[in-house]
């Protein structure tokens, strides 16, 4: 029998928030440290369950990290920060010896010469490089574990394991209808994630997978308008960077890997604006004497995406779009297939039953999925992992259990 689990959640902003409330319903752990560079925040999101403690962290320091597992003997970090500071806490996971979980992976670099052609350093290439190490220690690094990556990736290993013979595409398409409106029921501007993440992924070369291959293409390329299930309808889908396609062709076979994202004409141009200034910058400039990330002075401006809940309206979905090969029940081929792969949550009804938000609370209820099972054993593994590594029927089962079940769809071949 192993040890009771004992989580440590770095970080309590509106994803850490929504999965400290939907951890709080269920009973596989012992104990969890809700942790953030802000203490109130970390105490707010504690307060809500009698297994929660709040704590401070630097999320940079990979010292803090480590400091505050061995303190409360954590077996399972939760990272819920922006992937900035991924690798501190990862290598702060490893060093105390615990298993650790993440949403998204450590950060690319465009390649200097040929950024739209050719990848530089890829999303999770510093995670991956530490499998050797992982897997000699005994541990498991589960990354990529939200909704998108997360969910999508289990949807490609279901797909592979029941439902196609050969796969031609993995295409993750990710659509809303979501409004946010100001006090006069004006509509605003206010990006449902992280902005500083969003401007990250949307403004970096997409990469796509083809033939056996990694490469890279303009931002905002190869649009297509997407027909998105339960009222949401169609959606313009662009080409953005995301970890699905690097995760995905490590272990489910595919001739192609896309991730297309319903930003609509507004955003767009809002992301090239901030582009053309130099805004999307992380590199700090000076101010009246004072040293800022344009970035991060953008992030701050905005709505905090944790807030904008009771001022939503809508749905998200998430999902993959799968062609290729079907098969049957007996693994035999039945021809071509296009199938739609999807997880529609409804704003009303998180903020009712969990006074979140959909987008961040549909990003947590993931990787609280997938510590029951590593909990209970029904999921275990070493090394650096991703979703597909392991059997997605439990997960897709215990996701419909919480009360969000998934959906399947055929499309047109």
């Amino acid at each position: 029998m192993s040890d009771p689990m004992r989580i440590l959640l770095v970080g309590a902003g509106g994803v850490g928030s929504a999965f400290a409330a939907i951890a709080a319903r269920r009973d596989f752990f012992e104990a969890i440290v809700v942790a953030d560079y802000d203490p109130a925040r970390a105490e707010k999101a504690a307060a809500q369950d009698d297994r929660y403690v709040a704590a401070q962290v630097d999320a940079s320091s990979v010292e803090s990290v480590t400091a505050l597992c061995r303190d409360h003997r954590i077996t399972h970090v939760m990272n819920a920060v922006d992937p900035v500071f991924n690798m501190p806490v990862f290598e702060g996971a490893f060093a105390a010896g615990a298993d650790y979980l993440d949403m998204a992976m450590s950060l690319s670099t465009p390649h200097p010469e040929a950024p739209y052609e050719k990848t530089g350093v890829k999303l999770g290439d510093h995670q991956f490089e530490a499998a050797p190490a992982w897997g000699a220690a005994g541990r498991l690094a589960l990354v990529g574990i939200g909704v998108e990556p997360g969910l999508s990736d289990v949807f490609a290993r279901y797909a592979a394991d029941h439902l196609f013979s050969e796969i031609d595409e993995l295409g993750t398409r990710d659509g809303a209808n979501l409004v946010v409106t100001d006090d006069d029921g004006n509509e605003i501007f206010a990006p449902s994630f992280s902005m500083w993440t969003t401007i990250e992924e949307c403004l970096n070369p997409p990469v796509i997978w083809q033939d056996g291959e990694w490469h890279t293409t303009e931002p905002f390329s190869e649009p297509e308008v997407f027909d998105f299930p339960e009222g949401i309808g169609p959606v313009e889908c662009v080409n953005v960077e995301h970890e699905e396609v690097l995760l995905m062709p490590r272990w489910v076979d595919c001739r192609r890997a896309t991730f297309k994202y319903g930003l609509g004409d507004e955003f767009i141009t809002i992301l090239k604006v901030l582009h053309t200034l130099g805004l999307d910058r992380t590199e700090k400039v000076r101010v009246k004497g004072v040293e800022v990330s344009p970035r991060d002075v953008v992030a701050a401006v905005l709505p905090d995406p944790a807030t904008v809940g009771p001022r939503m309206k809508g749905k998200t979905c998430a999902g993959l779009w799968v062609t290729g090969t079907g098969k049957d029940g007996e693994g035999t081929p039945t021809g071509p297939r296009s199938t739609y792969l999807y997880h529609v949550v409804d704003n009303e009804w998180t903020m009712q039953e969990y006074g979140h938000q959909c987008v961040v609370w549909q990003t947590a209820i993931n990787p609280v999925v997938a510590l029951e099972l590593l909990a209970t054993g029904v999921w275990s593994g070493t090394g650096v992992l991703g979703p597909e590594a392991f059997d997605a029927v439990p997960f897709l089962d215990l996701l419909t259990a919480y009360g969000s079940p998934w959906g399947i769809k055929e499309l047109d071949v």
